[in-house]
């Protein structure tokens, strides 16, 4: 049974549109209560957002019968927390145990303060939204900010565009820690599979992952010679390439074992197979590897980027180098963002494998058909090509997309007018959001899978709007409070 909010209040509980907050605080935490607390309080918007929650429980659970699940209001407003305050899963279940605002924001009174959330509670919760609903709640919410900063809806909006990189939770990727991290895994899951079924062939898998590891720790520490005696270098590379050798001749030897077992755990023991697909996967990650290391030590290959891959468990990431200065490279996906003039964020994507110039006219096209009143946007340099200026030209009514390289005649006209100039200066405005959004969440994802990824961004996006909603309204009310003292004292 699913509710979005228990209607019925009970004994010493605050109702959520009457709490009060420090006007003065300048912590990200009364602001995003703020927010949520002006969509609670508004009767119209409040429908909307709690009939797009409503598609988060799964259509086989009755929202009358059964025994009561997490109020969906609830995990909006630890989800949203978590990302706003970048907070580990840890941290959020000790501040919504303890918290007092937080907990009245929960619906939580005196007589059920001593009530409980679970850590593993409030994962599996926080799990069930998906990006489409996160981004039809931040549609709700954009449109809450737009009209309470007074644009009108024939007003024009003025975006600007730019992408950033969320890193992945992942280590730096070499071809010899990502084949110990797959025999490692196949290792373990193999061990814990032949444990469940009483077959006593790896009660020393522990060890073994032991004896690889020191076999990887001896080619990790091995260094090319610099020595000009071409006979020590020679040497030195034939040290090398043995150790390489001995290291993947010990891990074959596991895999060789790791075959028979499987084939015995199908056969005889009718294991689940979707457990031994998972070790399957792991074992190709470790072939790759072999056949990678090989080619690179042994016959002096050079391996193609795109035969890489930088995780074996989180596959999706991708090695970008965007040519900043101190930061020759990160690991991780690139996220477009598109931002309007009053800091609300329209539309969001997260990118895997394309540039920005491949992504700029749906960007545009995507949120023009959320927001009709989209006028204009700014890009920088890397969003470029001709194709991308005649189609954007075609959605909005002006485009600044600088051009690449020399300007023709044409293109200084255009980039020297006042319009650009102004769309141009405008423009940096975006790295301040950008900013905002890694200091709140996006920095690194710790979340698992590209589904995990999209969840986490998406969840940010709407923290941030939320914030940025609840920052207005805290200097609303800040300068009502304060033309109250005054008149107040004029009296």
């Amino acid at each position: 049974m699913r509710k979005v909010i228990n209607s019925q209040m009970q004994i010493g509980e605050t109702d959520i549109s009457k709490i009060g907050f420090d006007l003065k605080s300048r912590d990200e935490i009364p602001k995003l209560l703020m927010g949520l607390q002006y969509i609670y309080s508004n009767k119209k918007i409040r429908k909307k957002v709690f009939k797009i929650l409503e598609g988060i429980v799964p259509k086989n659970v009755s929202s009358t019968n059964g025994c009561p699940g997490m109020d969906l209001w609830k995990i909006l407003v630890m989800g949203t927390l978590r990302l706003n305050c970048n907070w580990d899963f840890d941290k959020l279940q000790d501040i919504v145990n303890n918290h007092r605002k937080i907990r009245q924001m929960l619906g939580h009174n005196i007589m059920n303060y001593n009530d409980i959330y679970p850590l593993q509670t409030i994962k599996d919760n926080i799990s069930l939204f998906t990006p489409r609903i996160l981004k039809k709640i931040n549609k709700v919410v954009v449109d809450t900010g737009h009209d309470y900063v007074g644009h009108q809806k024939n007003e024009s909006l003025k975006g600007r565009c730019d992408s950033f990189v969320v890193e992945t939770n992942v280590h730096y990727p070499t071809d010899i820690n990502l084949l110990f991290d797959a025999i490692g895994k196949t290792i373990k899951l193999t061990g814990r599979a032949c444990s469940d079924v009483g077959i006593t062939s790896w009660r020393k898998s522990d060890y073994n992952i032991r004896q690889i590891k020191k076999s990887f720790n001896k080619v990790r520490k091995l260094k090319h010679s610099t020595s000009k005696n071409p006979d020590k270098k020679a040497q030195k590379e034939k040290q090398i390439i043995q150790a390489h050798q001995d290291y993947i001749d010990l891990v074959k030897t596991s895999l060789v074992k790791v075959e028979s077992t499987l084939q015995l755990l199908g056969e005889q023991y009718q294991y689940k197979q979707e457990k031994i697909q998972q070790i399957e996967d792991y074992k190709k990650h470790a072939d790759r590897q072999i056949d990678q290391i090989k080619r690179r030590v042994v016959f002096g290959e050079i391996i193609p980027h795109d035969e890489k891959v930088f995780s074996i468990f989180e596959e999706h990431t991708e090695w970008i180098s965007k040519g900043k200065a101190g930061v020759p490279q990160e690991l991780g996906l690139r996220v477009c963002v598109l931002e309007d003039q009053y800091g609300f964020i329209l539309h969001h994507h997260v990118m895997t494998r394309k540039t920005d110039d491949k992504i700029a006219v749906a960007m545009i096209a995507t949120a023009k058909k959320r927001y009709s009143n989209l006028k204009s946007c700014s890009f920088d340099k890397g969003f470029y090509t001709p194709e991308n200026r005649i189609k954007l030209n075609k959605i909005l009514d002006f485009v600044a997309l600088p051009k690449k390289g020399k300007l023709s005649q044409q293109d200084k006209e255009l980039e020297y007018s006042e319009e650009f100039i102004e769309q141009r200066r405008q423009h940096p405005a975006v790295e301040s959001g950008i900013n905002a959004l890694e200091n709140h969440g996006l920095d690194r994802c710790p979340d698992h899978g590209i589904d995990g990824f999209k969840r986490y961004v998406a969840l940010a996006v709407l923290a941030r709007n939320l914030q940025n909603l609840g920052h207005l309204v805290q200097q609303k009310e800040l300068q009502r409070q304060k033309r109250r003292e005054k008149s107040f004292l004029a009296a």
